[in-house]
């Protein structure tokens, strides 16, 4: 083990918080920290200490990830294993100590138990996370100093904000790239080379609490609020391109939003197809495919930088797609002001999740992104919302998504 998966020293804490980056041995860490309580293995502990809660976001993570996962808490027990019971939902060691595992969707099953230590793994994607800790810490009283392990890669929720601040809480950070040995070297070039220098990078790669940028047109918690699983019934669908200005490696990105609107004014943004470094024709075969999965009603193309090689080039590969050129005469930020004000009044959902296009809106202030590059995916998303909401047509026509 690293000495970063090793838990803190001393008895002066309650709650060892470790931050890290997918693939950073979180889990390991987890995992060792369970099987150590419960067989009395130091570091871990002097004496057997049970029993143990197990937390997850669901009981599947808590078995599949937690559990009997590659790095989970069997896989850590060389010896002393101990026996997982499914029907009971819980693992029991031979010498007697005992995990029960609770899912983070049914905080009322904290209400009643108690414990002597608990793992929480990915607090972050509680969807009751504050009700989840609060019904827990209550139940965390049994032995001479009860504690917890938090094992998440971190997202600015509030709860763990009041965590990291906590006088009883020891931080440890961990990121992807200190377990390298463990992980696929393509995968570790693929996620540097696409996530480097992004805010999304920063917190799943390097393990930090990425906060909203100070005078950003967008913040995370507004768009979790507004966030919903499908989509409703849809009067009006386009895909929106931001194509960019030429195709070499290092050019922009070619922004493709697909979005929605319903007849009650609201709008869905359905899907990021964003397409890195692309030729006209792979970017243009992109946002046609899209247009005729989505069942469209038309292709919405930003011209500035390519004038009507746009909207050749599209009708080149399928002439029975409409296209709709749309010239840019503001700037970035005053294009996006009006359509951040549609998201305040809470009328613009995000379908499921879309982290790099989140990512952009809320780095996004007057003096651009932080990394100085074209918010290609956000002003594709702008375009989209810009047409669906404020150019309604006459004949709207109704589908499902």
């Amino acid at each position: 083990m690293r000495q970063s998966q090793r838990p803190p020293s001393g008895n002066d804490w309650r709650t060892w918080l470790l931050l890290g980056g997918r693939g950073s041995g979180k889990t390991r860490a987890g995992g060792a920290w369970v099987h150590g309580m419960a067989t009395g293995l130091p570091p871990f502990s002097k004496i057997p200490t049970g029993p143990i809660a197990l937390v997850g976001e669901t009981f599947a993570d808590i078995r599949e990830v937690m559990i009997e996962g590659p790095a989970g808490i069997c896989a850590n027990a060389i010896y002393e294993k101990p026996r997982y019971e499914p029907t009971r939902r819980r693992l029991l060691w031979p010498n007697g100590i005992v995990a029960e595992a609770y899912s983070a969707h049914d905080p009322e099953r904290l209400r009643g138990p108690q414990f002597s230590a608990a793992w929480c793994d990915e607090l972050c994607k509680w969807p009751y996370a504050q009700e989840c800790w609060d019904m827990l810490q209550f139940g965390l009283r049994l032995g001479v100093n009860p504690r917890q392990l938090v094992t998440t890669t971190p997202k600015p929720i509030p709860l763990l904000k009041k965590l990291m601040a906590d006088e009883a809480t020891r931080l440890t950070h961990m990121t992807t790239f200190e377990n390298a040995t463990n992980l696929a070297p393509s995968f570790l070039a693929h996620v540097s080379e696409r996530y480097s220098n992004t805010s999304l990078g920063r917190q799943e790669l390097q393990g930090e609490l990425i906060e909203a940028r100070e005078g950003a047109l967008w913040n995370r918690e507004q768009l979790e609020s507004l966030r919903v699983p499908i989509a409703p019934q849809l009067s009006r669908i386009i895909v929106a391109v931001d194509p960019p200005a030429t195709s070499k490696s290092t050019s922009d990105a070619c922004g493709i939003v697909v979005a929605g609107c319903d007849e009650t004014g609201h709008a869905f943004v359905l899907a990021d197809r964003t397409l890195k470094a692309a030729s006209p024709n792979k970017w243009a075969n992109r946002a046609i495919g899209e247009f005729h999965t989505w069942q469209a009603d038309m292709l919405l193309a930003e011209v500035n930088q390519g004038g009507e090689m746009v909207a050749s080039v599209i009708r080149s590969i399928d002439d029975r797609v409409p296209v709709l050129s749309v010239h840019a005469t503001r700037g970035k930020y005053l294009r996006a002001e009006p359509v951040a004000a549609l998201y305040e009044q809470g009328r613009v959902h995000h379908v499921g999740v879309m982290p790099e296009l989140e990512d952009e809106m809320c780095d996004f202030t007057n003096e651009g992104l932080s990394t100085r590059r074209s918010p290609d995916r956000l002003d594709a998303c702008v375009w989209a919302i810009n047409q669906l909401l404020m150019q309604r047509p006459n004949k709207p026509r109704i589908r499902t998504v």
